[in-house]
C-alpha cells in the first residue's frame, strides 16, 4: 500500500481550507482560491447532511479533495458522508486506540471495518479493477483530531491502529484540557514540545500530521515543525478579519484583527 502522504496533492505540504459556513455559492468561490483540500465543517460549522452533499459535490467539481470533519464518531453520519463522495474523514475526540478502533470500523468496508455498501453519489476515485470497496479502503483518510492529554498519551497508539491515516491536532481544546486558554496559535513551549513529537510519530509511520492554525505565518511554522496537512483559519474567520481590514482602512482607524474560532 502506498504511504497515506502520496494520496495527498503532490504540492507538499498540503493546505487545507475550513469551512463552516453553510453556503454553495460561497464553498464554490473559496474552492477556487487556490487550496488543496477543503474540510467541511460538520462539528462546529453549520453544514447539515444536505448541505454538505452538495458542498462534497461543488468541490469535487473544482478538483480540490473534499474532508468532511463529522459532529461525533458515529457510524451513520460518518458512512452517509464517505457515501458521498469525502475522501477523508476528520473525527473529533479521539482519546485511546479504542476510539480510534471504532472510527474504523464505521468508515471502511469488510475485512477492516463494517461500514455498509450503498456509495449513493459514489466514491471520488473510480476503481480500476471494479472492486470498490477495496479502492475505498486503499484510499480513504481517516484523521482522528488529538485534542486532550489524553490523547496525546495515546497518540502512538491511535497511530497503529489499522486503517488510520495520521492525526489532526486541536489547539483549543488540547489546551483547554491543559488548563490553559483556548486558542489556535499557541506559544507554550510545552505544547509546541507535544506538537513536535506528534508530527515526528506520524512522519516515522508514513501518516499524515494536521494540524488547525490561525494564520499562514503560523502554519509555516508549524511545516517546519514537521506537519504536512495544515488549515489556515475558515471561510468565515476570512470574512471577518478581510472585512474589518477594509472598515479600518477606510476610517483610519488603528486597531487588530477580527477574532474568530477558526
Amino acid at each position: 500500500m502506498d504511504s497515506v502522504r502520496s494520496r495527498l496533492p503532490d504540492q507538499k505540504p498540503c493546505l487545507n481550507g475550513w469551512s463552516v459556513m453553510p453556503s454553495p455559492v460561497a464553498i464554490e468561490a473559496y474552492a477556487k482560491l487556490g487550496w488543496n483540500s477543503v474540510t467541511i465543517d460538520m462539528q462546529h460549522g453549520w453544514w447539515d447532511y444536505a448541505g454538505a452533499v452538495t458542498a462534497l459535490a461543488v468541490l469535487q467539481g473544482a478538483a480540490v479533495f473534499p474532508f468532511v470533519r463529522v459532529p461525533i464518531n458515529e457510524p451513520g453520519v460518518i458512512g452517509r458522508m464517505l457515501d458521498a463522495g469525502a475522501i477523508g474523514i476528520i473525527c473529533p475526540m479521539i482519546n485511546s486506540a479504542e476510539d480510534a478502533r471504532r472510527l474504523v470500523r464505521h468508515a471502511l468496508y469488510p475485512p477492516l471495518g463494517e461500514r455498509s455498501s450503498g456509495p449513493v453519489r459514489g466514491a471520488p476515485f473510480p476503481p480500476p479493477d471494479n472492486d470498490r470497496h477495496r479502492d475505498a479502503n486503499r484510499h480513504l483518510i481517516l484523521l482522528p483530531q488529538i485534542e486532550t492529554r489524553e490523547a496525546v498519551d495515546n497518540a502512538q497508539a491511535i497511530m497503529d491502529t489499522p486503517g488510520i491515516g495520521g492525526i489532526y491536532v486541536g489547539p483549543g481544546d488540547l489546551g483547554l484540557s491543559m488548563g490553559l486558554p483556548a486558542m489556535l496559535d499557541r506559544p507554550e513551549p510545552e505544547l509546541l514540545g507535544i506538537y513536535e513529537t506528534l508530527a515526528a510519530a506520524a512522519k516515522v509511520r508514513g501518516q499524515i500530521a494536521g494540524i488547525h492554525n490561525h494564520s499562514a505565518d503560523y502554519a509555516r511554522r508549524m511545516v517546519r515543525l514537521g506537519f504536512d496537512f495544515v488549515t489556515v483559519g475558515s471561510d468565515l474567520g476570512h470574512m471577518l478579519m478581510n472585512g474589518l481590514s477594509d472598515v479600518r482602512r477606510f476610517a483610519e482607524a488603528p486597531g487588530g484583527t477580527a477574532s474568530s474560532a477558526y
